[in-house]
Parts: C-alpha cells; structure tokens; sequence
C-alpha cells in the first residue's frame, strides 16, 4: 500500500490541461453507462455550517476504484482554515486490497471539480466568449477561474460575493493575471455584462434569474451538491435553450435541476443530455450563438476514481510516497 501525502501529491498533480482529457473520458464512462456509481452519502453538521461527503465509482475495465471522504466546512475560512478537507482510497478492483491512501485534504477534490467546471465551458460556452463572472470568492472561485482559463481566453473577470473582504483578498490574488478585474455590485449587474458565469457558492437562495442572463450566456452552477443548496432561479432549467447535468441521477435529487421539479417546473420524468453524452458528441449541445447554456455540476464518484487513479500512477512512477 502506498500511503500519499499532500505535499507529495502537489508536486506532480497541478490545475493544467492534462487533466482535461482524464476528466473527460471519466464522464464519458458514466454517460455510456459503463460505471458502477452508488449514491451520494452525506452527513450534515448544521451547528458548525459543515458537511462530509462519501462517493465512489467503480468504472468498467479499470484495475483500481476509488472511495472518497469530502468535507467542507464553510465557517473554517473564520478560524484561519480552509473550507474543504478530505481523503481518497484507491482500492484494487479484483480483491478489493487497498492500494493507495490519498491524504489530499480536498485538494483532489477542489481539482477535479475545477476541471469539471473548464470542460463544461469547453463545449458548452461560445469559443469567442472572453468575460467570466465569478459568483463566490472561495477556493473553487479561484480554481474554476484558472481552469476557465485554460480552455477560454478570457479578458476580463467580474466577481461578486457576500463578504466585502473576501471579494478584495480574492481580487488581490488575482493581480497577477494581468486581467481586467471588476467588483460588481449585484449579481445582476455581474450577469449583464459576463459570457460565462460560474457559481460556486453554498447559497440556499437564488442568486441568479433569468431576466438578468444576456443572450449567448453559459452558466456553469458547481454549489447546488446538496438537497437545500440552490444558486439559480428555478425557472431558468425550464427557460435555457439547453441544461446540461452532470449526473442527471444526482442533479434530479440534489442539483439545481432538483428545485425546478419541487417547483414544478421541469418533469421528474424529462431526460436530458448529460456532459459525457456532448463530450462524445458536442452537437448535442449549444446549437447557436444566442442559445443560454446552463451545465449543472454535483460532482461525481467518476470524477474521483479517474484522479485518484491518475495521481497514484504518476506518484509511484516519481518514487513518492510511504510504502507499508
């Protein structure tokens, strides 16, 4: 067994392209219905705003699967901590043998979802789209923001969150970048003036309605992974030109998909297209220029199996690692 620590896990796994591709069979593997994927389980602490997360995959012909332990615990920032921790373990698939322990302490978790977020606007936003809004000004702000940017180029950053503070330590992280940076005032005001925008909140009311979103828009919701999490409207799945799931197994019970059923809006029984389904055929996708895409990110076991399965490789490849 191959125990991996952060540190050894950094220095080989980074937010770059080469994930793109990893991430991107791993969805196909689920849209082709080649995966064993349980439900989610979760574990709410309401008295300290936390959660824990357990998800797993197991995906046709590969040797190894991987379970995961995900927390975020959203007060942390507070106590000078991050907001998500966590742990991955790579099992092998014939003897279920543990092959690997993963102590990323969420930072696979916080990877894999940014990456996520670069495929959707990949093949779902306009290849000329060169504005992002950034709905939130965490951690996954930052990632979804710089894994944007390896698939679009993007000029100029709107952002908006609750927290003054935040949104000024968030911009000032960005300065690097050499990008045009505005605060916006309202979400309303960041969603008229963004091609893309992205959420990354754990909001459990609306920050978005449709009457703001500009035409030829994409949205990419990665907050709404749990039953009372909701970032947009829910009108919006009902009134886009296309919504995209994930998962729509997940986004059914969980996504933002599941407030436009509660809110009987969209059927419990309506299929829809998931991201593997336009990642194998991009024409099931934005058909035109003007068309308002919504892609609805819950995150997924496969996600996990395929990254974990992808840093235990190039980790026992450099040497890294306690063996025991």
């Amino acid at each position: 067994m191959l125990i991996l620590k952060k540190k050894d896990i950094i220095q080989h796994v980074d937010l770059n392209e080469d994930l793109i591709p990893i991430i991107e069979e791993a969805f196909i593997s689920l849209s082709k219905g080649k995966t064993v994927m349980p439900p989610i389980m979760r574990i709410d602490i309401e008295k300290f705003h936390g959660e824990s997360d357990v998800k797993a995959a197991y995906i046709e012909g590969l040797d190894s699967f991987a379970i995961k332990i995900a927390s975020g615990f959203f007060d942390n920032p507070k106590l000078g901590l991050p907001s998500s921790n966590g742990l991955m373990v790579l099992l092998d698939s014939e003897t279920g043998v543990i092959k690997s322990v993963l102590l990323d302490e969420g930072y696979l978790t916080d990877t894999r979802t940014a990456i996520a977020g670069a495929i959707a606007s990949k093949y779902l936003s306009n290849q000329d789209a060169n504005t992002v809004g950034i709905i939130g000004a965490g951690i996954q702000a930052r990632l979804q923001l710089q894994a944007t940017l390896l698939v679009r180029k993007i000029n100029k950053i709107n952002v908006w969150a609750r927290d003054k503070d935040k949104v000024n330590q968030f911009v000032d992280s960005l300065k690097d970048l050499k990008i045009d940076i505005n605060i916006s005032e309202t979400c309303k005001d960041l969603a008229s003036g963004s091609d893309i925008i992205i959420t990354t909140t754990p909001s459990k009311k609306p920050l978005l309605e449709f009457d703001w979103i500009k035409k030829g828009t994409h949205i990419t919701a990665m907050g709404s992974d749990a039953e009372q999490k909701n970032e947009l409207q829910p009108t919006m799945i009902k009134l886009c030109d296309k919504y995209v799931p994930d998962s729509q197994a997940q986004t059914i019970i969980l996504g933002e998909l599941h407030h436009a059923i509660k809110s009987n809006l969209i059927s419990p029984y309506d299929k829809f297209n998931d991201l593997g389904s336009i990642i194998i055929d991009p024409s099931l996708g934005r058909k035109n220029k003007d068309d308002i895409t919504i892609c609805d990110l819950t995150g997924t076991g496969v996600q996990d199996t395929a990254i974990a399965r992808y840093t235990y490789n190039i980790c026992k490849k450099n040497n890294l690692g306690i063996k025991t």
